[in-house]
């Protein structure tokens, strides 16, 4: 490496960015969950699934699982926080309005990508899909999953799935210029929130409740019966465009038309 590309890459490898990120994401995420816990809806919610969590820690296959996970995730961070959001990250003041279309962006840019991945790498026994169904099939022998479930994957998945929020925040900043830090904060609190929540065990369906209700109900659709939908995780806006929601009722439509295929042959 030339020294004018090395200084070229020292200067702009921002690591006490991503270090601020970094405490700034593990404050939020703290300071968030305990007013959460103000709300009885969600200290209920809280309780429950955490209650769930305990009762499958006490099977030997599954705590094996979360601890593996335990141990190789913080690699990931590792990784990120180290090697690629250094290149990603401004401290230069933004209007509020700037941030929160970029977190917007960022997100919506993840979701879509994730979506694809998710539905023609994880469920597609492909030429794509192939080892990598049986990989995400470990996710889904949760069929009815509580929030920590989130984390019952295998390790692959692991590194995809972060990987690929990763590679997202690093292509945009590629085109888009670096992004401040409070953006990279609140839009890794709300990728991490907005996961864990597609897990929870969640019993509310009222105002204003009711959308948290639909996310977590479609995605245990999805658990279920390793569904054919509702592969985003962010919104469901991606399988309503493609035509890939799942209610609840996406088995039963698969299982007309197999009947219909073994009639007409």
């Amino acid at each position: 490496m030339n020294t004018s590309l090395l200084e070229s890459v020292l200067q702009n490898y921002h690591w006490q960015l991503s270090f601020y990120a970094g405490l700034g994401i593990v404050a939020v995420a703290f300071l968030g969950k305990g007013i959460a816990w103000l709300v009885p809806t969600f200290r209920q919610a809280g309780r429950l699934n955490l209650d769930t969590y305990r009762k499958k820690m006490e099977k030997p296959n599954y705590a094996a699982n979360q601890k593996w996970n335990r141990k190789w995730g913080p690699l990931s961070m590792v990784v990120i926080f180290g090697l690629i959001l250094p290149f990603c990250l401004t401290a230069q003041a933004q209007p509020w309005w700037n941030m929160l279309l970029d977190v917007f962006v960022i997100l919506m840019f993840y979701d879509f990508f994730y979506y694809l991945t998710h539905r023609f790498l994880f469920h597609d026994n492909g030429f794509l899909g192939g080892p990598l169904v049986r990989v995400h099939a470990v996710h889904h022998r949760q069929h009815n999953p509580c929030r920590m479930d989130s984390s019952y994957i295998h390790p692959i998945e692991v590194a995809i799935g972060l990987g690929l929020y990763a590679a997202s925040i690093l292509v945009l900043s590629l085109v888009m210029g670096p992004f401040h830090v409070v953006t990279i904060v609140v839009s890794w609190v709300a990728f991490t929130q907005i996961n864990l929540h597609n897990h929870d065990l969640w019993e509310v369906d009222r105002f204003p409740f009711k959308y948290l209700n639909t996310m977590s109900a479609m995605h245990h659709n999805h658990h279920a019966r390793f569904t054919g939908g509702n592969y985003a995780t962010i919104t469901l806006l991606y399988d309503w465009m493609f035509g890939t929601l799942d209610h609840g009722d996406g088995w039963k439509e698969r299982a007309e038309k197999a009947r219909a295929r073994a009639t007409a042959q």
